[in-house]
């Protein structure tokens, strides 16, 4: 059986916060609980650049009802600038050596 999971890259994020937005919405998340949360890396930390970077929670399933319909998660679906894909682990990990700045996210 495939596991799926999230591969962000994180070089092209640009902080707009919309997965967060559709995440909330989709999940009638109260304000104070994130599915995904935009973290902000300042660029004393990361060597001159700023960084946004997507973080999934806890309480992130990857949209269970969502992808059992064949959809994507709403964060992938609604994100901008498309740095989030949605997939099987297998798949996933073949893009991240492509890429020089990504994360792979597996829910437990």
């Amino acid at each position: 059986m495939s596991r799926y999971g999230l591969l962000i890259d994180y070089d092209f994020c640009i902080g707009c916060h919309v997965c967060e937005v559709a995440c909330k919405q989709k999940h009638r998340r109260p304000a104070e609980e994130w599915g995904i949360q935009v973290m902000e890396v300042s660029p004393e930390i990361s060597g001159g650049k700023l960084y946004y970077f997507p973080f999934p929670t806890d309480h992130c399933n990857l949209c269970g009802k969502r992808i059992a319909k064949g959809l994507q998660p709403a964060c992938v679906k609604n994100c901008q600038a498309g740095v989030m894909r949605f997939g099987k682990i297998v798949e996933l990990v073949e893009d991240m050596q492509k890429k020089p700045r990504t994360v792979l996210w597996v829910p437990h």
